[in-house]
């Protein structure tokens, strides 16, 4: 399958067989069942509908219930569909755990930012801000915003305080270090977006994996 869902459980370090020392981010992943299957004759695509994160059944929808009964898994927190690959069989009910990954070397990782709150130009722009001394009284404001004349209104896209972080981003081609299918737990060399606990979809990276395979296949030869 082309992915899962999961939870940054935070950083640690491993070591290798040669004692070499890599900071690695742990992340929870799966296992994660499959609630439904969406078909090429019934849906127009091939994808798999996993869930993640158990969820009291009494704070979701009826309607919600009933998608999790009919599929006879417990009621799920979140829901994802992943692609899957040309000819892979998987049944409702039955759960992917993170031993999917096994042989992959290479990750994106997207989850949401940590929320910095509201933030002035100097904390989420970087802006210079204006003198300190000698009488100075534009120290972290905003500064000219609009032309003068017409059209005289702000631009779109013009650089302003308002809320920072809590935003969506990815990190790419992320090696992967280890995978501990015993702990339902994959190491991935470097940082991840967000905090602690925070909920985060782990994919197959295409151009990294089959950079790998062509010199994996060109090295066999």
């Amino acid at each position: 399958m082309e992915g899962l869902i999961g939870k940054k459980i935070g950083m640690t370090q491993v070591y290798d067989a040669e004692g070499n020392r890599t900071c690695v981010t742990v992340i929870e992943v799966g296992p994660c069942p499959v609630v439904q299957l969406k078909t090429l004759e019934k849906d127009g695509y091939v994808a798999a509908q996993v869930g993640f994160w158990p969820q009291k059944k009494q704070r979701l929808a009826k309607a919600q219930q009933k998608h999790f009964e009919k599929a006879g898994v417990e009621t799920m927190r979140i829901l994802k569909e992943f692609a899957l690959d040309d000819g892979e069989q998987l049944e409702v009910g039955k759960a992917v755990t993170v031993s999917n990954f096994e042989g992959v070397k290479y990750v994106d990782v997207t989850g949401m930012t940590k929320g910095k709150g509201f933030a002035g130009v100097l904390k989420k722009w970087g802006f210079a801000g204006g003198n300190m001394t000698h009488g100075g009284h534009s120290k972290r404001r905003t500064g000219g915003l609009a032309a003068r004349d017409l059209p005289g209104w702000i631009e779109k896209g013009k650089k302003m305080p308002g809320d920072m972080g809590d935003v969506s981003r990815k990190a790419m081609n992320l090696e992967v270090v280890q995978i501990r299918p015993e702990d339902n737990a994959i190491l991935v060399k470097g940082s991840i977006p967000g905090a602690r606990n925070g909920v985060v979809i782990v994919r197959k990276s295409l151009k990294n994996n089959v950079i790998a395979a062509k010199a994996a296949k060109k090295g066999a030869k």
